[in-house]
């Protein structure tokens, strides 16, 4: 999954892709890279962000949703509104990609339900404006599981069935670098939830405290060690910025799995 962020305040590529014509084509870019998926958004879940409008959301990426779903490049949506993900749907994305785990709005599960899509489940403790706050757990690998198996099993109460679901523990939404990488070394306890593991560490802030890189743009190896540790246990969809390096990696790493 391809990140284009048609925001000017995200976190490592804020401003970049803000203009419709230069969002539409980084998300080209990034299908002809390899993505399977492009997720376009227009409002930044950084740390502190602050809300946007769900018109302006609209304005920011409904043309880009439009441009790539008419190359027939499959289009998520990263939005908590669900006049945003409407909009979206309508506009030919096919995966509402929800920090909320679509809890924000009521309408966001029932519009799932409702069009056929599919839908990946965050898990955030708070809002991008404070989870990182005061963020604590009891035991956050299991307390993010318990949270994951509810809104799994109130997407399929409502229709929903886990071959549309794919689940995300959310990595840095609401954690300390400590819950951070607990969820990391506890990501094969997902896959019994039944539906796709999916996992979005490209350029995070606590890799790199890790590796003592300020620059997020520069934390391509930290985000290649993290995703590929990742799918050794047992991700399957990778959220991330940096595609073609990424798809180079994943190559070498299948080779070596199937040797």
């Amino acid at each position: 999954m391809g990140v284009v962020n048609v925001t000017p305040d995200s976190f490592s590529d804020g401003g970049d892709w803000f203009r419709p014509e230069a969002a539409i084509a980084r998300g080209r870019a990034l299908a002809a890279a390899g993505a399977d998926i492009v997720d376009v958004g227009g409002e930044s879940t950084r740390p502190g962000a602050v809300e946007v409008d769900e018109a302006e959301e609209c304005r920011r990426i409904l043309p880009v949703v439009a441009a790539l779903a008419a190359d027939a490049v499959p289009v998520s949506v990263d939005t908590r509104h669900p006049g945003v993900l409407r909009a979206a749907l309508a506009a030919g994305a096919g995966i509402a990609n929800d920090v909320s785990a679509l809890t924000a709005d009521p309408a966001s599960l029932d519009l799932v339900a409702r069009t056929g899509a599919s839908a990946v489940l965050v898990h955030m403790q708070g809002t991008p404006g404070t989870m990182q706050d005061d963020p604590r757990y009891e035991d956050v690998v299991e307390d993010v599981l318990a949270f994951l198996a509810g809104r799994v099993e109130a997407c399929r109460a409502a229709g929903i069935g886990p071959e549309r679901l794919a689940v995300d523990p959310g990595y840095g939404f609401g954690k300390t670098m400590e819950h951070n990488l607990a969820l990391l070394r506890g990501l094969e306890r997902f896959g019994a939830l039944g539906c796709t593991v999916a996992l979005g560490v490209s350029r995070k802030a606590s890799l790199g405290r890790i590796s003592g890189e300020g620059d997020p743009k520069r934390r391509l190896p930290e985000s290649l060690a993290a995703g590929l540790f990742a799918l050794d246990r047992g991700v399957r969809l990778l959220r991330v910025h940096d595609v073609g390096e990424t798809c180079r990696a994943l190559a070498v790493w299948q080779a070596l799995r199937h040797a």
